[in-house]
């Protein structure tokens, strides 16, 4: 979605700048679903582990 209002910024106003700027907010937040993706599986990972050792 970022990705078509970031060319679509462009188109209207010819500015690359722009376009990278929303082209770097989208990299910003894939970066950010890949850490909290990470988090979760350390997460996960230790709530297992704490309840195979209480079993």
């Amino acid at each position: 979605m970022i990705k078509k209002i970031a060319w679509d910024a462009f188109k209207n106003t010819g500015d690359i700048n722009a376009f990278l700027e929303l082209k770097q907010i989208e990299t910003i937040e894939n970066n950010i679903k890949d850490i909290q993706q990470i988090t979760n599986l350390n997460s996960n990972e230790v709530i297992n582990n704490t309840n195979q050792k209480v079993d």
